[in-house]
C-alpha cells in the first residue's frame, strides 16, 4: 500500500471522527504566579469545535486522493 493511499485513509477516518464527535477538549496548565516557594497554577479546559464543513471537506479530499491513487497505480 502506497503512502498516498495511507494518507487518504487517514484523512477519511479523521473526517468521519470529526463528524461523529464534533468537538474535542484538552487541559492546559498555566503558571499564574510564583511567590518564593509558593507557586500558583491554573488548569484550564479548552474545547475546540470542529465545523461540519471541515469534516466533509477532509472526507472528500481523502476520497479524491484514494481515487487518484487507485487510477495511477
Amino acid at each position: 500500500m502506497g503512502a498516498v493511499k495511507i494518507v487518504a485513509i487517514v484523512l477519511i477516518i479523521a473526517g468521519l471522527l470529526g463528524l461523529v464527535y464534533g468537538r474535542f477538549s484538552y487541559t492546559r496548565e498555566t503558571q499564574e504566579a510564583k511567590l518564593g516557594p509558593l507557586e500558583l497554577s491554573v488548569k484550564e479546559t479548552q474545547t475546540v469545535n470542529i465545523p461540519v464543513w471541515a469534516s466533509v471537506t477532509v472526507i472528500v479530499a481523502g476520497g479524491g486522493l484514494l481515487l487518484f491513487a487507485s487510477k495511477k497505480g
